[in-house]
């Protein structure tokens, strides 16, 4: 912070706030799976939707995602329906439905470094002093993730809606910035 109590911007060769280091990010189709998953729950009124409902909904290529949700079918988050109208649905309602599950069964075990995932040849392992708080962020991340239900994502989605809703109605709003 400099002396004006605002944030200082910082930029380097990777832009404005950005950093060569990597960070933990979630994969193209478990994103895709969360979103197409989210839809869903936003239209319970509907039994079935199709791929191409989703994808049109979000801009997502059709063809990674019907097999997102082809996977997401067959480990059971998803029910799909043949037919005229037929598509996806969900397997369990929203609420029962976590983030973690849909990311496991898309891209597999969630792990932030390979020693997590129990590997014995690191070479390192007998001198490792961060394996073990490593694990337990990890299993932090992943506690974070089944704590959050698809029906949040949908909720909040609606609650930001609304809330931009709210706010677009009042006259003479400044945004208001808090750092």
């Amino acid at each position: 912070m400099n002396l004006k109590g605002k944030r200082r911007q910082t930029y380097t060769k990777y832009g404005p706030f950005q950093s060569h280091i990597p960070m933990l990010k979630l994969t193209k189709k478990a994103d895709y799976g969360l979103m197409a998953l989210k839809y869903l729950a936003e239209h319970p009124e509907i039994p079935a939707l199709s791929a191409k409902d989703v994808a049109d909904a979000y801009g997502i290529p059709l063809q990674l995602l019907a097999k997102i949700l082809q996977r997401l079918t067959k480990t059971g988050l998803l029910r799909s329906h043949a037919g005229m109208n037929g598509g996806y649905a969900l397997a369990r309602d929203s609420r029962q439905i976590s983030a973690f599950e849909v990311i496991h069964a898309i891209d597999g075990p969630l792990f932030i470094t390979s020693c997590t995932k129990g590997a014995k040849s690191c070479e390192l392992s007998s001198n490792c002093t961060i394996r073990e708080p490593l694990a337990r962020v990890n299993e932090t991340i992943a506690a974070v993730l089944k704590s959050i239900s698809i029906h949040d994502l949908a909720e909040q989605e609606q609650a930001t809606a609304n809330a931009r809703e709210e706010h677009s109605c009042e006259e003479n709003v400044l945004v208001k910035l808090t750092v």
